[in-house]
């Protein structure tokens, strides 16, 4: 099947890679507006697939129009630049395509990283064989459809449904130019060894995370908690970025633990199509089981439940939002990533002793902060080994915002003007310029 899909997106880059920009960006322009006239359908599919809660799924849709109406209007502003020498020769620089470009996206925002993903490889006029993962695999096949309706030829857009051997087929292809790899560090490790044993194809990562959420004792308290809660239960903790550690000034500690746990008491978890439902099911069992595995490992680390700490009894993959307090950085609801609504909370004195605590990890993904001070919000932002840093606010994504980690959190990044580098390789021409005599004509 890869092979077949590889056969047509190779066939389609002959044209597509060659079509006038603006034409690209109209198509794009097109399926966004379809996008949008599907909204609803779209978003019931995905919390359908992922058990998402349908109010949050309307979001994802929205944004995922944004994205591709972003990018569509980059389609014809992929420009190069003139080098001025001044050595007797005219000099000028390409940016173009890189052929047929393999994408495995996640489980957890499976449309919202579909358009993360073609939107920059569709402007710079390359093909695309995508892989959606395993459990939630419809709605980038009902949207992939929209993107035929629209226009979009045939082959510039290849959907495979499949498990790990098909993403590891993409990987090594030999004329795959390029892959692009939303999902955990461990798969992130394999496919870029697999891409480089093969034809040393560029590699693109957006990786795990383990991000720490900072409350300064001078921070709007009210914000502060309904962001932390935001920023950990919101799709039911399956956040890369999910601001998963959190840590408290001393002086507002007590307190902020107080309010978190009545928010998280109060959180509606249930039925995705519920409206009123903040925090729907778990993907899967799978990562039921591996949510509920940290809990218990937390409990036996000494970790004080604050709340939660337990599968609902209901049916479905439900579990109570979740704080441990008082915990160190040795345990392992510290260190590793658990993707799942469970948020541990560390107190702590100072400015330097904080900033320790958040580069204190192999990750480096996301990392928010709540503080009236702008001067420490600067310092602060500046000093923390991350790809996003949120002030004041958490998970603000925005299409025109590029994110992407540091560390092990992964390589490149998505969205953005810097998205579009993922997709180009840049050509140098010179021509050497023969000097006219003009006095001689005359």
């Amino acid at each position: 099947d890869v092979e077949k899909a590889v056969v047509a997106a190779e066939e389609a880059f002959k044209t597509w890679s060659l079509a006038e920009p603006s034409y690209r960006g109209n198509l794009m322009l097109k399926l966004a507006d379809k996008i949008e006239a599907n909204a609803e359908l779209l978003a019931s599919i995905e919390s359908n697939d992922n058990g998402k809660a349908l109010a949050l799924a309307r979001g994802d849709v929205a944004l995922v129009a944004k994205v591709i109406r972003y990018y569509g209007g980059w389609a014809d502003k992929i420009y190069g630049t003139t080098i001025d020498t001044n050595d007797g020769f005219f000099t000028y620089t390409r940016r173009e395509p890189l052929g047929v470009c393999g994408q495995i996206i996640p489980w957890n925002f499976p449309l919202l990283m579909w358009s993360w993903k073609i939107g920059p490889a569709l402007a710079t006029g390359n093909t695309i064989v995508m892989k959606t993962a395993e459990s939630t695999p419809l709605s980038a096949l009902v949207a992939s459809e929209y993107a035929k309706d629209v226009g979009i030829p045939p082959g510039v857009i290849n959907i495979l449904s499949g498990y790990g051997p098909t993403g590891a087929q993409i990987a090594k292809h030999m004329r795959i130019k390029k892959v692009a790899f939303t999902g955990s560090t461990a798969t992130g490790r394999k496919i870029m060894e697999m891409a480089a044993g093969s034809n040393l194809k560029k590699v693109t990562l957006e990786l795990g995370g383990k991000s720490p959420h900072i409350i300064f004792n001078d921070a709007d308290l009210d914000t502060a908690v309904d962001v932390a809660s935001l920023g950990i239960f919101y799709n039911s903790g399956e956040v890369c970025s999910a601001g998963s550690r959190l840590y408290v000034q001393e002086e507002v500690y007590d307190e902020v633990i107080e309010r978190l746990k009545a928010k998280a008491e109060a959180i509606p978890v249930g039925d995705p199509f519920n409206l009123e439902t903040f925090q729907g099911a778990q993907t899967s069992k799978q990562q039921l089981d591996k949510i509920l595995g940290y809990i218990k490992v937390g409990k036996e680390e000494g970790a004080r439940v604050v709340t939660g700490g337990e599968r609902l009894d209901r049916p479905g993959y439900f579990v109570a939002p979740t704080i441990f307090a008082d915990v160190n950085e040795n345990m392992r609801i510290v260190k590793e990533e658990i993707f799942g609504p469970v948020i541990t909370a560390t107190k702590f004195k100072t400015v330097d002793e904080v900033v320790k605590l958040a580069n204190n990890t192999e990750y480096g993904l996301g990392a928010g902060l709540h503080t009236t001070d702008i001067n420490k919000a600067i310092d602060v932002s500046n000093k923390i080994h991350s790809g996003s840093v949120w002030v004041n606010t958490y998970n603000a994504f925005h299409e025109s915002v590029p994110f992407g980690g540091f560390n092990q959190s992964g390589m490149g990044r998505e969205m953005g003007q810097q998205g579009l580098d993922n997709y180009t390789q840049v050509k140098a021409v010179r021509m050497k310029i023969e000097p006219k005599h003009w006095l001689a004509l005359i």
